[in-house]
């Protein structure tokens, strides 16, 4: 009976210490989490008093939550008395195979923390990279979005952008557009210069300065060709210029200009003549 006794009060004691070590896992887990939510918040108040980008607090707050979340696992696992060298060496093991798997993903993550702390662009921008041509709509944790101008909606990984080269239309407040203008052999390219200068002036968002430029770019059998170059907003680009191709043609015409004549059509007439 004695013994009956005796073993009943050891296991009265176990259960004691477990129900003990349970209980304060359990506290530990509310007060470090409590604690882990209290650190992420104070990070993101100070980094939005010092005008961080919304995407990397976003990135800085996983981070710094799912390190310190792994730490209060670990430190509770020791006072259980689990051996956390080894879950240490397990869970480095595991981010390796995971690192190995999916490598390009990694990679278009950091490439993503790149372009949002380096601002080559953002959200808004009419930009070129890895190829495409469009607005961006999202710098996202693995990918950009962009929309091209004929509104299709495409993802590019952000490592092909970063590693790419990044032209950003919008950065700057104005934008040249290149127009060329054929001339007859016999026309006076001086006077369609300075008419090609005025008749640009009055094309709608056309900048005055700095002024539309006009000169002889190159000759061929035809005769001169003219750089017809006015300056726009990016967001005027293609109705100044279409709108500058219409204004070459009818104003020319209406001055009298004669039109240009394919080589090949001036050999035939004058061998028929």
């Amino acid at each position: 009976m004695e013994q009956i006794d005796s073993y009943r009060q050891l296991m009265m004691t176990y259960a004691t210490d477990i129900g003990l070590k349970i209980l304060a896992a359990i506290v530990f887990w509310i007060v470090g989490r409590w604690l882990i939510g209290l650190a992420e918040r104070l990070l993101l108040q100070a980094m939005a008093r010092q005008k961080v980008d919304p995407t990397l607090m976003r990135y800085v707050g996983s981070f710094l939550a799912v390190t310190l979340n792994i730490i209060l696992v670990v430190a509770i696992l020791g006072y259980f008395g689990v051996q956390t060298t080894t879950f240490a060496a397990l869970v480095a093991g595991i981010g390796v195979a995971i690192g190995a798997a999916w490598g390009g993903l990694l990679g278009n993550l950091a490439a993503g923390i790149f372009l949002v702390v380096l601002r080559p662009f953002k959200v808004g921008d009419f930009i070129s990279a890895a190829g495409v041509v469009g607005t961006v709509r999202e710098i996202g944790l693995f990918a950009t979005t962009l929309n091209t101008p004929d509104n299709v909606l495409t993802l590019i990984g952000n490592t092909k952008v970063f590693g790419d080269t990044v032209q950003n239309f919008t950065a700057n407040p104005y934008r040249r557009v290149d127009l060329k203008c054929q001339l007859a052999g016999s026309a006076d390219h001086l006077a369609a210069m300075q008419l090609l200068r005025e008749k640009l002036l009055a094309v709608p968002n056309v900048l005055a300065s700095p002024a539309p430029e006009v000169d002889i770019l190159e000759f061929n059998l035809v005769g001169p060709v003219l750089a017809v170059r006015p300056f726009c907003h990016n967001d005027h680009y293609w109705q100044v210029y279409f709108d500058g191709n219409r204004v070459i043609r009818e104003s020319l015409a209406s001055a009298g200009f004669p039109a240009p004549v394919p080589a090949q059509v001036m050999i035939m007439q004058q061998s028929g003549g």
